[in-house]
């Protein structure tokens, strides 16, 4: 009893420091006079189905593989081991997709690690220069991409916390650039059930990247000279769209067959608006989970004045299948909708297996 206390106060130590934290992050964000200014902007997609399907408005309750992008701290409550991969449709007609797997294996009696890993696919672009606008040069295929490492822990039956660093790049066939951020996030669980959940999550800190390469360089010849000259011109610094989520969440276990959660978060952006994410959630035999969701940020119901290409909506479904001798081990399919303007919404479909 008494290591067990030692272990609770220590985690609460960890916790508090991890929130303070997170809560000087907070300085940082609600600035919309800096949107568009930031880069590495793929890091604001959401890659998972289940999730989307209420637009992240369960961040205070993602548990699972899920939360290495939501709150890493979810990622904590993996029994064993996690296995999932998601592929999106991003904004349907663009040709963009977006494949993501995810990996959680518990480590120790309270500690996780996880793995993920995001990548992006443009298809072929035509090559084009000043001198021949509509290509005949060629295609290019631009890559983008997001490996994760991260560990949670559960510090007692109430607290979890992790941390996660994330490596991104981008590249096209002459100028790439590369970089480092990290992810902290928290999440506290009371109520008579478990039913009262609190999340608070610091994502994307990083230093400024830059790009290099032959693609911001030129070459021309000096005046009374044969010799070709080239110059490499410096690439100036952009930094990554960190935020902080601030959620909680409300379980309404209306029987052993019947689940109603209801759930908001509060997301606040350094380059962009602030936004507001509410959700609900239905369960039937912990088995079919139906979910909608509404991100809400200002004038976004003005077709004139919105700044994004989501309106708002987003829904999703997911089916799990229990299996093993306790019907603890599962595999899932989730599906989750976000509607877009113009566009035609982004469609995410994934399989979940749980062990």
């Amino acid at each position: 009893m008494l290591n067990n206390m030692r272990m609770m106060n220590t985690g609460t130590r960890i916790v508090a420091g991890i929130g303070m934290a997170l809560l000087a992050g907070s300085a940082m964000a609600g600035n919309p006079n800096r949107a568009g200014s930031a880069g590495a902007t793929q890091l604001l997609v959401n890659p998972w189905a289940r999730s989307s399907g209420w637009s992240l408005a369960n961040s205070a309750s993602l548990v699972g593989a899920e939360g290495l992008f939501g709150n890493v701290a979810g990622l904590a409550h993996v029994r064993k081991t996690e296995l999932l991969f998601t592929t999106t449709r991003w904004l349907e007609g663009s040709g963009v997709k977006v494949n993501a797997v995810g990996f959680g294996q518990k480590v120790g009696d309270s500690g996780v690690l996880g793995i993920t890993a995001t990548t992006f696919s443009f298809g072929e672009l035509p090559v084009t220069t000043v001198d021949q606008p509509e290509g005949g040069l060629g295609t290019f295929s631009p890559t983008q991409a997001n490996i994760g490492l991260a560990y949670s822990k559960a510090f007692s039956n109430s607290i979890y916390g992790g941390l996660l660093v994330r490596v991104v790049s981008e590249s096209i066939a002459n100028a790439k650039t590369s970089g480092i951020c990290f992810d902290a996030g928290i999440q506290y669980v009371t109520g008579p059930s478990d039913n009262i959940h609190f999340g608070i999550a610091l994502k994307n800190v990083g230093p400024a990247m830059h790009f290099s390469g032959d693609g911001i360089s030129v070459q021309g010849m000096l005046t009374g000279s044969d010799n070709t000259l080239t110059l490499e011109q410096r690439s100036a610094d952009f930094e990554l769209p960190s935020m902080m989520n601030i959620g909680a969440a409300y379980d309404i276990n209306i029987s052993e067959l019947h689940r109603v959660t209801v759930a908001g978060t509060f997301v606040s952006n350094s380059f962009t608006k602030d936004q507001f994410a509410l959700g609900a959630e239905y369960a039937f035999k912990k088995m079919v989970h139906v979910r909608a969701g509404y991100l809400y940020e200002k004038n976004i119901g003005d077709k004139e004045l919105r700044e994004t290409v989501f309106t708002g909506p987003s829904a999703g479904i997911s089916v799990d299948l229990p299996f093993g001798e306790e019907k603890k081990s599962a595999v899932a399919i989730d599906y989750g909708y976000r509607a877009t303007n113009p566009f035609n919404g982004v469609h995410s479909i994934g399989v979940r297996l749980s062990l």
